[in-house]
């Protein structure tokens, strides 16, 4: 099977996902998932390494965050960021087996899944070596993923479908990653597992700078990755990017993605 580049991929990626990264949600559901101090917990596909340091700061004192991404710009970007806090980052591809990092207590695997929809159980396999016997793995992923919309025009609404599903047989994502979780975690024989759901994208009111940022950087750089046609739009990429834009601005919008949270005990045996 080819190797799909990541299809995010752009000069700003790091700062579009430690702008949209809430710290106090990372800590909450990692929480929820039984990352507790003292635990030596991997964060796989770690982008800018902001969640790396929340999880840095949770296993505290003596455990160890080690972030990891593909991606050498968003290392750097990790390492100066988030450096000091004591948190490790490493460039490898997590759809390979990864050598030299140790095993863990706990893995995080947060907004990964979603890019790699051929690859994903192959990853959750590979990535659960990584594990100590009794380790914690802890897999995050959104479903119905930029689809919830409230009174979207409706060619948007058909348009955002269509880009979707562009993604999807194009680009390898998954826009249903989430409602995969639980498979993922229940074929490897992995014991003790709990699932929930919650709200993400939630965003209603008057629009945050940084919901603005990361939704137009969206659908700037994923429509054109793929060569998406925008077959109801005269004037192409642009006139879509105005609907979207003054539809997104308005604060009567309601928009909204499910967050499926699942984690799951390695057999000690």
């Amino acid at each position: 099977m080819e190797r799909q580049d990541y299809l995010m991929e752009s000069e700003e990626e790091a700062l579009r996902l430690d702008l949209k990264t809430d710290r106090w949600a990372v800590l909450r559901q990692a929480r929820w998932a039984g990352i507790a101090a003292g635990m030596r917990v991997a964060d796989l596909g770690c982008g800018s390494g902001k969640t790396t340091a929340a999880l840095q700061e949770l296993v505290q004192p003596e455990g160890q965050a080690v972030g990891v991404d593909i991606a050498a710009g968003r290392v750097s970007f990790a390492a100066r960021q988030y450096g000091h806090t004591g948190a490790r980052f490493v460039r490898a591809d997590i759809r390979e087996p990864i050598s030299g990092i140790g095993r863990f207590d706990a893995l995080w695997i947060r907004f990964v899944l979603e890019y790699y929809r051929e690859e994903c159980a192959e990853i959750v396999r590979t990535a659960s070596s990584l594990l100590e016997p009794g380790g914690r793995l802890c897999l995050i992923d959104l479903d119905n993923n930029c689809l919830c919309h409230h009174e979207a025009p409706p060619r948007l609404e058909r348009t955002m479908h269509g880009i979707m599903a562009a993604l999807g047989a194009r680009a390898n994502f998954d826009p249903y990653a989430g409602r995969r979780l639980y498979a993922h975690l229940y074929d490897l024989g992995f014991e003790q597992i709990r699932v929930t759901i919650e709200g993400h994208h939630l965003i209603y009111g008057e629009l945050q700078e940084n919901d603005a940022f990361n939704w137009m950087k969206k659908i700037e750089v994923a429509p054109q990755r793929v060569g998406y046609g925008f077959p109801e739009y005269p004037g192409g990429y642009e006139e879509f990017r105005e609907e979207f834009e003054r539809f997104f601005a308005d604060p009567r919008r309601f928009t909204y993605s499910p967050l499926v949270i699942a984690v799951g005990r390695k057999p000690a045996t």
